[in-house]
């Protein structure tokens, strides 16, 4: 696959799905700008985890947007998605290349600048920066880092950061002008009423932040 588009990074979780379907979310999602989906589920079993995955795929792949399992590298080779997210006490990003096609996407979870630097080291693809703020979405992280730790991150990697935990429309610009390359969000996007309308706020208030640093 060709150079990855981490702008806009919608990582799922079904508890804020509510009634409606994770495939139509993620349909309406990507119509309003994600560029990259991952698929996390903790409590699946892999058949059913399998399942969902190929469900994504077929919204995704006509729509040239790249689908990433959460830790589970076998779920993610059966079947057949763009890349593999691995947290701290996951397969080394080593064995994970050994196992996945060349042009595998392999992203690392980084609580601390010495998790970011090891991951550039060992060669992930992108660093997924966790949290930067407080987040309602996943009770087992570190402290959060904050927009200083994010840009002490940026000044000691070259690797692409993806910036997750509490983003959210309020704060996206100043996580952007911080040094994050994406925005991975949650409960933004899957439990707004509008997912599509959710995602377009979003990579409006992103394309207009990059273009202000880019200037």
């Amino acid at each position: 696959m060709s150079r990855v588009d981490y702008s806009l990074y919608l990582v799922t979780d079904r508890r804020w799905a509510g009634e409606r379907s994770l495939a139509e979310i993620v349909r309406a999602a990507v119509a309003g700008g994600v560029t990259c989906v991952q698929l996390r589920e903790k409590n699946l079993d892999t058949r059913e985890f399998i399942r969902m995955a190929e469900e994504l795929l077929g919204v995704l792949k006509p729509a040239r947007v790249p689908l990433i399992i959460n830790d589970r590298v076998d779920v993610a080779l059966a079947a057949g998605a763009d890349g593999v997210h691995l947290g701290q006490i996951d397969m080394p990003i080593a064995v994970a290349r050994r196992l996945g096609p060349p042009d595998w996407v392999i992203g690392v979870s980084a609580e601390s600048l010495a998790d970011a630097v090891a991951a550039e080291q060992a060669g992930a693809d992108y660093i997924g920066v966790s949290p930067v703020f407080a987040t309602p979405t996943k009770t087992d992280t570190a402290p959060p880092l904050g927009l200083d730790g994010l840009r002490a991150i940026r000044a000691a990697v070259q690797t692409s950061l993806v910036a997750i935990g509490g983003i959210h429309s309020g704060n996206a610009a100043e996580v952007i002008t911080a040094g994050a390359d994406g925005l991975a969000v949650v409960s933004a996007i899957l439990a707004a009423d509008d997912p599509q309308a959710a995602a377009q706020e979003l990579r409006n208030i992103i394309t207009l932040t990059q273009g202000e640093k880019d200037e």
